[in-house]
């Protein structure tokens, strides 16, 4: 990962953007983030976030969608045409892991997402859980997506769901390779419903995770899905942690 490729997940500052979306994202920009990745965006909102974010100097190194099918399939890609992001990112809810049988059905859709959004010139990936690292009928959904999965789709690995489910990121991130392009960096007690805190402050080893995987990270997300503190200021002491963590690294 080069230097100052640090972007925020702005679902971590989803109530603020809801009421004033450029103007978070301004309050992202000046706090020094290289760029976002948006989530929950319509054609007419990724437009609007790609207009700030080029005015701001900010990349859009990945963008959260639905997955691009069924119904929902011409309305997904034209949001993905309208942001123009560096790559594009899905996954499954927890549902669908319940068995081996699931877990390959998921990796079917995944396939599917993969040659729609292949046919826009971009890569897709698959964002975890904690339940893609929780064995199911005796094996462990990741590796089942690692061995079915076309080998262009990358990972979009939450390490903190992933030290959650009980395993160890820095370890497991080995067996990702070069398909581990994007880390979403968290800190907390990695426990499932408990809140986060800002980086540095929980149990993570991000300087670790960082070391493990920095011949294959593209971008470091910053994401805290819930915090008891200020988030715009839980984000902000990230920031400044992951910048400190890259003059030692």
């Amino acid at each position: 990962m080069t230097k100052r490729r640090i972007a925020l997940q702005l679902f971590s500052l989803r109530d603020a953007l809801a009421h004033d979306l450029e103007g978070t994202v301004r309050r992202v920009a000046a706090m020094g983030y290289a760029g976002v990745e948006p989530f929950g965006l319509t054609p007419e909102t990724a437009a609007q976030t790609r207009r700030i974010c080029d005015e701001l100097g900010l990349a859009v190194p990945s963008v959260h969608v639905r997955m691009p099918e069924g119904a929902a399939r011409d309305v997904v890609l034209d949001t993905v045409a309208a942001l123009a992001p560096e790559r594009v990112v899905s996954g499954f809810g927890q549902t669908e892991f319940a068995s081996r049988d699931g877990v390959e059905k998921v990796c079917e859709r995944l396939d599917a997402a993969n040659a729609a959004v292949a046919a826009l010139g971009l890569p897709f990936g698959v964002h975890n859980h904690w339940w893609e690292f929780e064995a199911v009928d005796g094996v462990m959904p990741y590796r089942v997506m690692l061995e079915r999965l076309d080998p262009s789709v990358f990972f979009e690995l939450d390490v903190y769901w992933m030290q959650a489910a009980g395993v160890n990121p820095a370890a497991t991130l080995a067996e990702f390779g070069a398909r581990a392009r994007l880390l979403h960096v968290k800190d907390g007690p990695a426990e499932v419903g408990r809140p986060m805190v800002a980086l540095g402050e929980g149990v993570v080893d991000v300087p670790g995770i960082i070391r493990a995987n920095a011949a294959n990270t593209e971008w470091l997300i910053v994401e805290l899905d819930a915090c008891e503190t200020d988030m715009f200021e839980a984000v902000r002491k990230s920031l400044r942690y992951l910048e400190g963590l890259e003059a030692g690294l």
